[in-house]
């Protein structure tokens, strides 16, 4: 085993160690093979090896890797072009990280309240949800509606959040003049893969809109395609004034996306927020890369279908230690009796990775490119799990 001394612990890292891949197939050092159910979570969405975006990568960094923000690239240009086309949005700024687009996010909308005072009085209140999971900065963890992520070690925390109860029409009443943005999850993915109803979510919508406020989406998780849609806020029937994108926008190469319109179209000008690799050609070409080959009604159907090929299985199995399994797409999570860590590591032990939201969650987020060989010998190895722990 490699010596992870030199890797800060903050991970509490699983003892494997990675080597290549194929597809949704995993090898270690020592040639076992896994199927990859977490897809480096949710980010490897064509997998590992893709023939195309290994050529383009290939062919990108042989004429250019980075360029200042100074300037555009040709490759900037152009993937910015066909993001916006494919989400009906006016304006992207790019970054680095699923925390970085938030970030973006919260600073537009505290801008936006800024400039549409109430009364003299300066909207600067964002709201979120409880049990949502915005980013590990400091402002996106106050974002966050979970009280484990606050640790006081960490204090002092931004102001200027609340959490409001997903699903409950009651809560739509802390929306006022004080509010500047509305911040949410279609999926909460850390939170438990908790889906949201699409009708508490359109009237979420209407009441920030009424109030003056800006609806911004979290997509950073559900976004590219992993909910079966390009967006996950399609299927809710939403349209957000601003989306903020990550894990798969780039299929592994590091890339955070902002995305504006509506309202928000005209809030940032020159020098208000910028990122030094943002939008870097690489990330831009695995991003292009990823939107010819997901963004296709084919894809997102193969999506859904085998989202409903994992649930229909497991819920076949009927296991009393199985309490409840949901899911859209391929973002799926499974309340079991057992520790949800101890099933992640017995499913490591014989060749299945799997990921968790909570001490009896486990969450699958396969490469959306999973074949259904793969996932049949991934979902042999749970149910192995469960019966056997």
């Amino acid at each position: 085993m490699a010596n992870k001394g030199n890797i800060a612990n903050n991970y509490g890292s699983l003892d494997a160690v990675f080597v290549s891949g194929k597809g949704a197939t995993l090898k270690d050092i020592k040639g076992k093979q896994y199927v990859d159910f977490v897809s480096g979570i949710g980010v490897n969405c064509l997998g590992h090896n893709h023939p195309k975006l290994v050529k383009a990568l290939k062919k990108q960094v042989k004429k250019q890797i980075h360029i200042s923000n100074y300037y555009n690239s040709d490759m900037g240009l152009a993937f910015a072009k066909e993001l916006l086309i494919a989400t009906d949005m006016k304006g992207v700024f790019f970054g680095n990280s699923g925390a970085e687009a938030n970030e973006a996010a919260i600073k537009l909308a505290r801008k936006f309240g800024s400039m549409n005072a109430t009364n003299g009085k300066e909207r600067k209140t964002i709201v979120t949800l409880q049990k949502s999971f915005h980013g590990r900065t400091v402002t996106t963890l106050r974002a966050t509606g979970q009280d484990k992520f606050h640790a006081e070690s960490f204090a002092p925390y931004p102001e200027g959040f609340k959490h409001i109860v997903a699903n409950d029409y009651d809560s739509l009443k802390v929306l006022d003049d004080s509010v500047c943005a509305v911040l949410i999850e279609c999926v909460q993915g850390e939170g438990g893969v908790n889906l949201i109803d699409a009708k508490w979510a359109q009237a979420l919508q209407k009441a920030t809109h009424d109030c003056g406020a800006l609806f911004m989406v979290d997509e950073v998780q559900t976004g590219i395609g992993r909910t079966g849609t390009f967006l996950a806020s399609e299927w809710l029937g939403l349209k957000p004034d601003v989306i903020s994108l990550a894990k798969g926008i780039a299929a592994g190469i590091p890339m955070g996306a902002c995305l504006f319109g509506g309202k928000a179209t005209d809030v940032f000008v020159a020098g208000d927020h910028q990122s030094t690799f943002g939008g870097n050609p690489i990330a831009c070409c695995a991003g292009r890369v990823v939107l010819s080959e997901v963004n296709t009604p084919q894809f997102l159907a193969r999506v859904s279908d085998a989202g409903e090929k994992i649930i229909n299985t497991i819920k076949e199995w009927d296991l009393s230690c199985i309490k409840e399994i949901r899911g859209k797409g391929l973002m799926i999570g499974i309340d079991i009796e057992q520790s949800a860590p101890d099933v992640q590591k017995w499913c490591l032990a014989h060749g299945l990775c799997v990921s968790t939201a909570g001490a009896n969650t486990i969450r699958f987020l396969p490469p959306l490119i999973i074949t259904n060989n793969e996932i049949e010998v991934g979902l042999r190895i749970f149910y192995s799990a469960l019966t056997n722990i």
